[in-house]
């Protein structure tokens, strides 16, 4: 067991000791055998010095525990990383920004606590998954859906505080906008409730996000000063029917248009999520010399191979929720838009599926785009160990898109390595107002050249990102400083503004110590 750094032998004893005391005995882990569970399994770092590793574990079950382990943590300096349920594969896993930081595991604090299918919403713990959520509306037959990610066993809670993101409205997929009110524990181990949640007896904690006076939910998301123990969010009502319907159009400058007509739909309310792709993606073997050229391939010669195999060269899967006569409208609506402004566009409708679905449709269905949540999207991994993830966010026009295909193929092709991005390879469409284009590294555990190549990669793929105006929302602890660099804007005010909230409210440092590249101040410059 490996003693947190900064901390004596001595203070670390007694600690120990006093936070047995808070929790009980069952709910500190000290061996190496648990302490391994918090590893990251997908660590770029794997079995290197700087890889990233706690010294111990504790699980609370109340805010009170919460407040009190807090309370010791600061006494002895001992910094602390607070996780929920999920595990952010891809993204730094359970293991902290500083190594040698006890991880508050809140996984026992998993109460459902409010859900109201008239007002829709719900109040939660941090240890409540979306499966327990989901299960709890079934069981009661309340008429709202959750709004969930990839995989099920992630908490609502902290995948709102991680920015992210899911299937449906894009008023409900993004799920920290989407949160109404919060509870958390403050460095200091004081408990603070934000919005109507600060009125004493408040009825509308997760109604009116606002409360009164400034609004400070935004620090506690990505963010490094205090632990969230509950939190409010809306939830969608249960919509009567739900159909699919796909646009597939000819050429591949009609991706211009199509994106244009696909906002247009979802701003105004129309759509659920959309979903890009291109059917020539299955045929690049076909087109490996084309593809070879620098620059990538003539749109015109891509238009030309997608006439002779009688393929369009983008289509986007379109969602309808609502009443069944609703659903019509707006099906027959778009397809009036589609097939005036892009020449060619051709639809394919799936079948209109009415509530409660049967178990054949169950089976069929794609889980997320109804409020299900499953595990199916991590039944593989993107290299043979697992992956890491970049995701910069990109303009939400067509324009940006293959803009961003040349610049991240010309990275690939100058360094050598595998191409993750393709002249068919689209974006992510999970926030609202922007693209993200998801790409996933190899990690290995057997292979150090590997992960040293890929955070090469990384490292140079952020910076380029930058350069053409395009930020990460998101990424694993031993890129945080890289990605925070990138927001540099007057100097990084925006970093050094966080550095001035951080030193007021954690003078001690010792709440999630580096997260978002936010470091106390007698680690800046170690940067773990």
């Amino acid at each position: 067991m490996a003693i947190p750094p900064g901390v004596s032998n001595r203070d670390w004893q007694t600690a120990l000791q006093q936070f047995v005391q808070a929790v009980g005995e069952s709910g500190v882990f000290t061996s190496d055998e648990d302490i391994g569970l918090y590893r990251d399994a997908y660590s770029p770092l794997w079995e290197e010095p700087e890889e990233r590793l706690a010294s111990a574990a504790i699980a609370p079950t109340t805010t009170e525990q919460v407040s009190e382990v807090v309370r010791v943590a600061n006494r002895f300096r001992i910094p602390i990383f607070p996780i929920a349920t999920g595990r952010n594969l891809g993204y730094g896993g359970s293991a902290p920004n500083l190594s040698g930081s006890v991880v508050v595991d809140l996984k026992r604090m998993n109460r459902v606590i409010e859900v109201d299918d008239r007002r829709h919403f719900a109040i939660v713990e941090p240890g409540v998954s979306y499966f327990d959520l989901y299960r709890h509306i079934q069981d009661r037959g309340l008429k709202v859906w959750i709004d969930c990610p990839d995989p099920g066993w992630g908490s609502p809670l902290g995948n709102a505080l991680d920015h992210g993101v899911g299937y449906t409205f894009g008023a409900y997929r993004d799920h920290f906008h989407s949160h109404c009110g919060l509870e958390a524990v403050l460095p200091n181990g004081d408990v603070i409730r934000t919005g109507m949640g600060a009125l004493p007896g408040a009825k509308t904690w997760a109604e009116y996000r606002y409360g009164f006076g400034p609004t400070v939910d935004g620090l506690f998301a990505q963010g490094n000063v205090g632990i969230v123990t509950k939190m409010g969010f809306h939830l969608l009502p249960a919509p009567e029917a739900y159909q699919t319907s796909v646009v597939t159009v000819p050429r591949r400058n009609d991706i211009v248009p199509l994106i244009g007509l696909v906002n247009e739909l979802e701003h105004a309310g129309l759509i659920g999520q959309p979903g890009y792709g291109s059917p020539l993606a299955a045929r690049r073997a076909d087109l490996e010399e084309l593809l070879k050229r620098p620059g990538g391939p003539p749109a015109e010669d891509l238009d030309r191979f997608a006439q002779e195999q009688k393929l369009g060269s983008w289509t986007c899967r379109l969602q309808f929720y609502g009443a069944p006569a609703v659903i019509a409208a707006h099906i027959a609506y778009a397809k009036d838009r589609f097939t005036r402004d892009i020449p060619g566009a051709t639809f394919e409708d799936g079948e209109l599926l009415r509530f409660p679905l049967t178990q054949e449709q169950l089976d069929s269905v794609r889980k997320v785009a109804v409020g299900i949540p499953n595990l199916a999207a991590f039944g593989g991994r993107r290299g043979s160990d697992g992956h890491l993830w970049f995701a910069p966010v990109i303009p939400k026009t067509g324009e940006a898109v293959l803009e961003a295909q040349r610049v991240f193929m010309d990275v690939f092709a100058r360094r050598g390595g595998p191409a993750l991005i393709s002249p068919f390879s689209m974006p992510a469409t999970w926030m609202y107002r922007a693209f993200v284009f998801l790409m996933g590294f190899p990690i290995s555990r057997s292979d150090v050249t590997v992960n040293q190549r890929t955070r090469e990669t990384m490292r140079e793929i952020i910076k380029v990102a930058a350069e053409h105006g395009w930020g990460e929302y998101r990424a694993a602890p031993a890129f945080q400083d890289d990605v925070m660099a990138a927001y540099s804007y007057n100097n990084s005010a925006l970093l050094r503004l966080h550095e001035t909230i951080k030193d007021a409210i954690d003078p001690n440092g010792i709440m999630a110590a580096g997260r978002s590249g936010i470091w106390p101040r007698h680690l800046r410059g170690r940067r773990a």
